[in-house]
């Protein structure tokens, strides 16, 4: 019976050695990187890093494809993400950065906020060499590479569609809130919009970023619908950020008003959907692919890590989605380039080093 028991013993541990072995080597990282990737490219000096992702706030499907592209691009490249999110609270988002600048992080990537809030903790990472780089920051410190979409040229494309398709006359909802550097920039187009089309008058305005902006914004909708209710009093809503639309739209559609269109900025899977659904109210907006955002921020910062000296300030090129060229079947934004010229699929940031890393 001993005799048994052993072999039997015997057998059982061959066996298991025999299904470990049938086992898949590396699972996902909660980060977007498998330990096989990172065991593949450890041979490479710019492997394994640590990338921190401080963001002012994290709301709706923009954010959510923006932070999947910067894990994508991280994870191609044998590196790992952390996202810092701060819920709009640049006192929280501040302190998020010098949590990250004291966890010792390869690369701190920075989503939002401003200089007054940053530009101290910022400077502190600089000091402590541990490359910085900025989208939509107004970060203002030298070494810095500040990332942005080309703001004003965002708000020139729907400004100008809304004046076409209005005939130069037009009453109009502006949705905007101040105190975002992408959004101050966007003011900046929309005053000269008006001061060079005297036809188009601005008969109400509001906006507040809050945990359920596109909610909020429903409501408030709905209640200037109510101020105006007639066919004519309002001609457009121009909306300076997706979540604005996306409350408007709505509010239109349960308002059955068909004759108010909306003009927006930024674009993810979840506008499209509403852009292409039939006789939607939404029938433009200029937006930069999030996640191609995402992707370019990481090439820029593993740029910095490798101890090149890119430029300080780029400019993302916008495209103009124009919900007359979609098709009649849903699509998403990996479709997207199918139909609208320049969208998605950057090669930005690139350097022949990281196309080399990504490779390994």
């Amino acid at each position: 019976m001993k005799k048994q028991s052993l072999l039997f013993i015997a057998l059982l541990l061959i066996f298991s050695a025999f299904l470990a072995a049938c086992q898949p080597k590396g699972e996902v990282s909660e980060e977007g990187t498998s330990d096989a990737t990172k065991a593949e490219a450890s041979d490479h000096p710019l492997a394994g890093k640590k990338v921190a992702l401080i963001m002012q706030i994290n709301l709706g499907t923009f954010s959510a494809q923006y932070i999947e592209g910067v894990k994508e691009q991280a994870g191609k490249f044998g590196g790992s993400v952390t996202v810092f999110t701060s819920e709009g609270d640049l006192a929280k988002m501040a302190s998020n950065l010098d949590a990250a600048i004291n966890q010792g992080f390869d690369a701190i990537l920075i989503d939002h906020g401003t200089k007054e809030a940053l530009n101290q903790g910022v400077e502190k990472a600089v000091e402590q060499g541990i490359p910085v780089v900025a989208f939509d920051a107004g970060v203002d410190v030298e070494g810095v590479v500040s990332l942005e979409q080309g703001d004003q040229k965002m708000a020139e494309m729907t400004l100008e569609r809304l004046a076409e398709d209005s005939g130069g006359e037009a009453n109009i909802v502006k949705i905007w809130v101040a105190g975002f550097a992408p959004m101050e920039r966007r003011q900046v187009a929309y005053e000269k919009f008006l001061a060079d089309n005297p036809g188009i008058k601005e008969i109400t305005a509001f906006g507040g970023a809050t945990k359920n902006t596109a909610l909020d914004t429903q409501a408030q909708m709905e209640a200037i619908l109510k101020q105006y209710p007639n066919e004519g009093d309002i001609t457009a809503v121009w909306a300076a950020w997706d979540e604005f639309a996306k409350g408007a739209v709505r509010a239109i559609e349960q308002a059955g008003r068909t004759d108010i269109k909306v003009y927006g900025i930024d674009m993810s899977d979840e506008d499209l959907q509403m852009i292409q659904k039939e006789n939607s109210p939404w029938v433009a907006s200029a937006a930069v692919d999030p996640m191609d955002i995402g992707r370019i921020q990481v090439r820029y910062a593993y740029q910095l890590i490798n101890g090149e000296t890119p430029e300080e300030k780029v400019v993302l090129e916008p495209v103009f989605v124009d919900a007359e060229k979609l098709p009649s079947e849903a699509i998403t934004t990996n479709e997207l380039s199918e139909y609208i010229e320049g969208w998605g699929a950057s090669e930005q940031g690139y350097t022949d080093d990281l196309k080399e890393l990504e490779g390994k």
